[in-house]
């Protein structure tokens, strides 16, 4: 049987005691000894692997039954991490799903393919910028949009802390930002796409993604640290929307910063965001307001786009603290597979001449 495999990194001592403690608290949470014995051998994980460079440095490979899961993305991230992660000194450092379980899920809509052609961007990276600052009226963000879809942008997205304040409530925000992207769109012949961010109660997150549609808008950003990856899957997985997806890292952050407990950054914003569908995962790069480094970046870029199953790579988006003259590094660390994304710093001078540069710099590649 084709098995979950989890390798856990665990920083203490005594391995095979936390290894059993881990393989049973993340399925029957229940005395070992007390189960009967098919529960013991076919339900409870099976310890695959312990290695240890010293006496506090372990990493534990458990593989589980891929029947815990369920079927389910809610079950599965409960199997991994659920109660795990209120253990101290654990962090998941390496995830292996088997086609029984990578088939379950639809992943990326359009993935790195899809969205090229798109945005007729078939070489080139994607161009993409976030509105800001919150405060701003509806209308000056509307402007702000106008202005970048003229100028030639792929993607224009809410600021993730765009929610529905009085400044610019989401109904009149998105209207107005979707009509002044169709009017520079008509103008310029292009495909702008305005991606309003879903950053709302529960309840009203599949509704408001309707109307987003409604409105004209052509993407939407989910923040799945916010409403829950599972919300990710169902906007992704609904035929009536079909719109690209756009992950938000917002509040994910606990999960990977620690060197000694969480799950690493390429399994997060590259496995967990691509089986939950969206298109593009955004995460902070190198040398922004941040402190992600190369290696995590790159696991993140090759999470994204590693061979998973028959699920689309997905675009990856490194972001928080962008600036013009970073283009070129980005490109050349990440390839032309990437979504560039610079915000604020578009802000600095006058905003159509920065919106004109940086498209003009992207599709000179």
């Amino acid at each position: 049987m084709e098995r979950i495999h989890v390798t856990y990194a665990f920083f203490g001592e005594n391995p095979k005691e936390i290894a059993d403690l881990i393989r049973v608290e993340q399925t029957i949470e229940f005395p070992y000894e007390l189960a009967p014995s098919w529960i013991q051998d076919q339900v409870v994980g099976k310890i695959e692997e312990i290695t240890s460079s010293d006496k506090t440095n372990h990493l534990i490979t458990i593989s589980y039954n891929p029947d815990v899961a369920g079927g389910e993305l809610t079950q599965l991230l409960n199997v991994l991490w659920g109660n795990a992660s209120l253990f101290p000194g654990i962090k998941i450092v390496d995830l292996k799903l088997p086609d029984l379980i990578l088939n379950r899920f639809k992943g990326p809509r359009f993935g790195i393919s899809g969205l090229r052609k798109i945005f007729k961007a078939d070489t080139r990276p994607l161009i993409a910028t976030a509105l800001k600052p919150m405060g701003s009226d509806a209308k000056t963000l509307a402007d702000m949009a106008r202005t970048l879809a003229l100028a030639g942008f792929d993607l224009i997205k809410d600021d993730h802390s765009l929610a529905n304040q009085p400044w610019a409530t989401w109904k009149e925000r998105v209207a107005l930002i979707s009509a002044a992207v169709k009017e520079a769109n008509e103008i310029t012949g292009g495909n702008s796409a305005y991606v309003p961010s879903l950053n709302m109660p529960f309840d009203q997150v599949i509704d408001a993604a309707h109307s987003a549609k409604d409105l004209g808008a052509s993407g939407l950003l989910v923040l799945p640290g916010i409403t829950g990856f599972d919300s990710l899957r169902v906007i992704a997985e609904d035929e009536t929307l079909a719109l690209p997806i756009l992950g938000h890292p917002a509040m994910l952050g606990s999960l990977v910063t620690s060197k000694e407990v969480g799950i690493a950054h390429g399994i997060v914003f590259g496995t967990f965001m691509r089986l939950a569908g969206a298109d593009i995962s955004i995460f902070p790069n190198i040398g922004g307001r941040f402190s992600f480094t190369a290696e995590q970046c790159l696991e993140i870029a090759d999470r994204s786009r590693e061979k998973l199953g028959s699920l689309n790579p997905m675009t990856i988006a490194p972001a928080g603290g962008m600036t013009l003259d970073r283009i070129p590094e980005m490109i050349e660390m990440y390839g032309k597979e990437t979504a560039l994304l610079i915000g604020g710093a578009l802000s600095r001078g006058n905003l159509a001449d920065s919106a004109a540069r940086m498209c003009e710099m992207v599709r000179s590649y």
